[in-house]
């Protein structure tokens, strides 16, 4: 599974689509020239049209909205923060540095520390393993543990599983984790276009949870002329692996 969703996460970048028009339009013999050059078209077509950013954030945007965050919540009465891993630089940037690198989605870690800090009795669970193929180095939960301890939170809150490699690894293994009781409440911190997938997963895998969304990446609506062939590419790749993501999760009956 871990190796199938490696492979659902090159084939969702709309840039290798359209590296693989053009390497088709190379291949082609020199009689269907024709031929090549309609792909060649193709994939300057694929390119430019990645960039223009409200495609994708209508997609977003879908998946966002479907769990907002509750407008009022007592977290008294919840047992702990479960925040997912995938807001951390790879292993090898943590090297040779003492100050924590954080991703694109950091908000998954810090949206935990207002948490904490209302509720002093809450725990928070980091789970994550090492999202690498090729597994070295510092685990993600290494590294949150190391992020956590410089923002000061007391290591006796944190809860740390080191061994999931995927959403469903994360619900699974979590739950095994000395002094987890998965049927108590507990608040589900993940980005907003990754919630419904995780959502499903913890449910199905018997947790009691409450989404708390976090990295949200389209608001109401995106001006038309907003373009950017980096956030453009970047937004498809989100879009469209968590859409895949979660048909194939459906589909295997682990969401």
């Amino acid at each position: 599974m871990f190796v199938a969703a490696k492979l659902l996460t090159f084939i969702t970048q709309p840039l290798a689509w359209v590296a693989l028009l053009l390497a088709m339009a190379l291949w082609l013999p020199h009689r269907w020239r024709r031929a090549s050059t309609a792909l060649s078209w193709g994939a300057l077509i694929v390119l430019l049209l990645q960039g223009w950013e409200p495609l994708p954030d209508a997609l977003l945007r879908r998946l966002e909205q479907q769990y907002p965050a509750p407008a009022r919540i007592d977290l008294q009465r919840y047992a702990g923060v479960i925040v997912l891993g995938g807001a951390t630089d790879s292993s090898y940037v943590w090297e040779g540095h003492t100050q924590p690198a954080l991703n694109g989605a950091a908000e998954r870690m810090t949206a935990a520390l207002p948490l904490l800090q209302q509720a002093p009795r809450l725990k928070l669970l980091f789970t994550g393993g090492e999202g690498e193929l090729i597994a070295k180095g510092l685990t993600e939960a290494e590294r949150a543990r190391r992020f956590y301890a410089s923002m000061g939170v007391d290591p006796q809150r944190l809860l740390l599983e080191s061994a999931s490699r995927t959403t469903y690894e994360n619900a699974v293994l979590s739950a095994q984790l000395p002094g987890v009781d998965k049927t108590q409440p507990w608040l589900l911190l993940t980005s907003a276009w990754h919630m419904p997938r995780s959502m499903a997963t913890f449910q199905k895998a018997g947790w009691n949870v409450t989404p708390w969304p976090a990295d949200y990446r389209a608001g109401l609506e995106t001006p038309w002329m907003q373009y950017s062939l980096v956030q453009g590419a970047e937004k498809w790749r989100t879009a469209l692996h968590e859409i895949l993501g979660l048909w194939v999760y459906r589909l295997s009956g682990r969401a």
